[in-house]
């Protein structure tokens, strides 16, 4: 490879990021309206192409939804996961190899956050 071509290609891995895809799974903390919070687990299969991210994630890698509205920005990513339940919206960054941020939903009129923190799964 020559010089110039693999400064260009630093450079693209700069402009662009890095890629998401991949399977990650790691903490998904539930803090409820009424402050207590439960300990849980997500995983999620991303699949980045360009700016939009899809996939599915969920509780495990058994009951998964698919990603809607899936976009990154740098390293801010951003999604909404239909459940069964509640519509769950997604503000993550990638972050020193996790992806870190929070999720937020309404169950019966009150908001639900997620504090998030994932890992990516070796293949």
């Amino acid at each position: 490879m020559n010089r110039q071509f693999g400064g260009f290609l630093l450079f693209m891995v700069t402009v662009l990021g890095a890629d998401v895809t991949g399977k990650w799974s790691g903490s998904f903390d539930v803090t409820g309206p009424d402050g207590e919070t439960k300990q849980s687990i997500a995983y999620m299969s991303l699949k980045q192409s360009g700016t939009e991210i899809t996939g599915t994630a969920g509780p495990d890698e058994n009951q998964q939804w698919p990603i809607l509205n899936g976009k990154i920005d740098e390293d801010k990513i951003t999604f909404e996961v239909q459940t069964d339940k509640p519509l769950i919206k997604f503000d993550l960054r990638l972050v020193e190899g996790h992806l870190k941020g929070e999720a937020k939903g309404e169950k019966d009129g009150k908001t639900v956050k997620a504090s998030v923190d994932l890992t990516r799964k070796a293949d």
